[in-house]
């Protein structure tokens, strides 16, 4: 393993952490916020023309730069520092991969190009606050439970032929899904739904557009404002069927999921470095007793603590890059790592720190936010462990055959073992020891 970034990644980050310097501080940040998007459009151009960041992990020869999903996590990590609002998350950490996964040859042509260069947003849409264990980060659910499971609830799929008046056929979605990240903007949803009924009872992906008849979408009111979320009501709605009947929807989830944690774990990194950084400015600059805060004891040993969480999360982080298995842990120790970190700024903040309008509260929105969403941080790492069989019985785990020692097994029956009126073999003799 390299760990060196290459040249590339170092002229990547650099040139986005220029841009968002410059455009995306916390003032930009509540503004971009606040608009019908939730974020600057023309901001999302410009990182779309200059860095090609929402392809910057599609293939070449559909429009993307042709980078690995590290580089992706690389970048996070600078969007994170900065806050920025933008559907980056949804579009190219959750939707691409699906779609370059399950998609059909006419549908990636088709969907992928303008994803790759800023055109299209999309977003991911799963029925109630099932986000994590969609994407596997907290559990595991094979029976696909968590999209409805045949019951009432969730959002169900049914196949309708076209008949004599001119209808046309295909799939019709019926439902609602709430906490849709960017489900209000983004220009395509993939949806979730169940089929099947109990006989034949699966979970597949549907793609539905934003003029689709029937859909409705309204914005929800959330604790951090940089990641918008929607809820999507889908009142017998047309969609279209992602891939084919028998793809492994479940398992491509995961597989997104797992390189979506390591994107989402980069962003936390990359806030909680921040949150440190703007409290040692703070600390430096505010006196009291006639000398800067910065240099009692005790914040010297808390902003040192702080500073070893975060080092290791970014470790953990950038391991993960490589290989997106790890993803579960290093978002749980980055997810930790933001909470506590934006927690102690606001501490060392003092008095102004607790007014809910300074920008210590930006990071501590995320915080809580994103450990909402795709945590808790005890169950990511439960599930990493259950994964790791860190706590398996061993009672139950099946013993090797080359495993047992020869002279604790039995010796194999023999007929003349086996008779009432032979003896024992005796035992064989002590092995002698020899100093060496």
């Amino acid at each position: 393993m390299d760990a060196a970034f290459t040249a590339e990644q170092d002229e990547i980050r650099r040139t986005l952490r220029e841009i968002l310097g410059k455009r995306c501080g916390p003032d930009e940040v509540k503004a971009a916020v606040r608009t019908a998007a939730g974020h600057d459009r023309e901001l999302w151009q410009q990182l779309a023309r200059q860095l090609g960041l929402p392809g910057i992990a599609v293939a070449e020869e559909y429009g993307g730069v042709g980078c690995s999903p590290a580089d992706l996590v690389l970048a996070c990590e600078e969007t994170g520092r900065a806050l920025l609002p933008s559907p980056l998350l949804a579009t190219a950490a959750l939707c691409v991969p699906l779609i370059t996964a399950l998609g059909g040859d006419a549908q990636r042509s088709a969907l992928l190009p303008p994803l790759a260069t800023g055109g299209l947003t999309a977003a991911l849409a799963v029925s109630g606050p099932a986000l994590a264990t969609a994407l596997a980060l907290t559990g595991e659910d094979p029976s696909g439970q968590w999209s409805g499971g045949g019951r009432a609830g969730g959002v169900q799929a049914r196949a309708v032929t076209a008949d004599a008046a001119g209808h046309a056929g295909g799939w019709r979605l019926y439902g609602e899904a709430a906490q849709v990240l960017d489900g209000h903007s983004a220009g395509l949803l993939l949806v979730a739904a169940h089929t099947g009924g109990f006989a034949r009872s699966r979970t597949l992906l549907f793609l539905v557009r934003e003029d689709a008849p029937g859909l409705v979408r309204s914005r929800q009111a959330v604790l951090d404002e940089t990641r918008p979320q929607a809820r999507i009501e889908l009142r017998d709605v047309p969609a279209e069927l992602l891939g084919d009947e028998g793809a492994d929807v479940l398992g491509a989830l995961a597989a997104t999921g797992r390189t979506a944690a390591a994107v989402l774990a980069a962003e936390a990194v990359g806030a909680a470095g921040q949150a440190l950084d703007r409290t040692v400015e703070y600390v430096r600059q505010r006196e009291q007793f006639g000398r800067a805060i910065g240099s009692f004891q005790a914040v010297k040993h808390r902003l040192a603590d702080l500073y070893v969480r975060v080092q290791a999360a970014r470790s953990a982080v950038y391991y993960a890059a490589w290989d997106p298995d790890q993803g579960g842990l290093a978002l749980a120790q980055a997810l930790e790592t933001l909470r506590v970190t934006a927690g102690e700024a606001i501490q060392l903040h003092g008095g102004i720190g607790f007014t809910w309008e300074h920008d210590a509260h930006l990071y501590f929105k995320r915080a809580a936010a994103d450990e909402l969403l795709f945590g808790p941080v005890h169950r990511l790492r439960a599930h990493a462990a259950d994964r790791a069989g860190l706590f398996a019985d061993p009672a139950t785990a099946p013993v090797e055959a080359s495993a047992a020692s020869p002279a604790t097994s039995p010796p194999a029956p023999t007929p003349a073992s086996t008779s009432p009126r032979t003896s024992p073999p005796p035992p064989p003799p002590a092995q002698e020891k020899v100093a060496v």
